[in-house]
């Protein structure tokens, strides 16, 4: 770390941070509820926005029930789901939010560790940064589907700390969704939002919104240093 960046550490989150796919998901999640036959209001899609894998299959049992194909078991709805899902392509390399690469490459000149902790799946991770680019760019990366629960849960960021090897007052996070921002607060992180404003919820939780990965490089020192 160097005396002009005041965190040893920054860990990303994924969706919504280093890919749009916030609303990507959010289309094709309107696609699959109109495919089984139920009304889904948009308040139930934006509620959706930044959840852990846990909490959207537990949601997707209860849709499988809403459209009358019984009560099915959490394996059952994820399987029927990601049978779905494979059928559906999306090119993650024209979703990469601007000044990711640089963002990374800025923290990494000035001596700053940098790592990925998201509630998305390993492979689901690893297809993501391979499309963008950045499958050597991170540290430690750290999946929430490894804990009973993820974000607003602190576990996936404490894990992440404890391979770090830091403290938490000595990283921070970049978030976009309520929570993430949540999960990194309860870790005792300096939470930094990406700013969003398209699915109604708040960010003022955060420490500090930013409108781009690579504003951190400035506005950390600004407010933090």
């Amino acid at each position: 770390m160097r005396d002009d960046f005041p965190f040893a550490a920054v860990i990303f989150d994924m969706d919504g941070v280093i890919v749009d796919t916030e609303r990507y998901y959010w289309d094709e999640l309107r696609i699959f509820a109109d495919g089984l036959g139920i009304d889904v209001t948009d308040e139930e899609l934006d509620a959706q926005v930044g959840q852990s894998t846990q909490a959207f299959l537990r949601m997707l049992v209860d849709w499988y029930e809403r459209a009358g194909r019984g009560r099915m078991t959490v394996d059952e709805a994820s399987r029927t789901y990601d049978a779905w899902a494979q059928t559906q392509e999306c090119d993650y390399a024209a979703l990469l939010n601007p000044g990711v690469h640089e963002g990374i490459a800025g923290l990494k000149e000035r001596g700053v560790r940098v790592a990925l902790a998201s509630s998305s799946p390993l492979d689901n991770i690893r297809t993501v940064l391979a499309a963008c680019g950045l499958s050597d760019a991170f540290e430690v990366i750290v999946s929430g589907v490894d804990f009973t629960e993820s974000k607003p849960d602190p576990d996936i960021y404490l894990h992440t700390l404890a391979k770090l090897g830091l403290p938490a007052k000595a990283c921070c996070c970049i978030e976009d969704s309520v929570p993430g921002i949540t999960a990194g607060k309860r870790a005792g992180l300096t939470v930094f939002a990406k700013r969003e404003e398209r699915f109604g919820f708040s960010q003022d939780a955060a420490d500090a919104i930013i409108d781009r990965v690579d504003d951190i490089l400035e506005a950390a020192p600004r407010l933090f240093g």
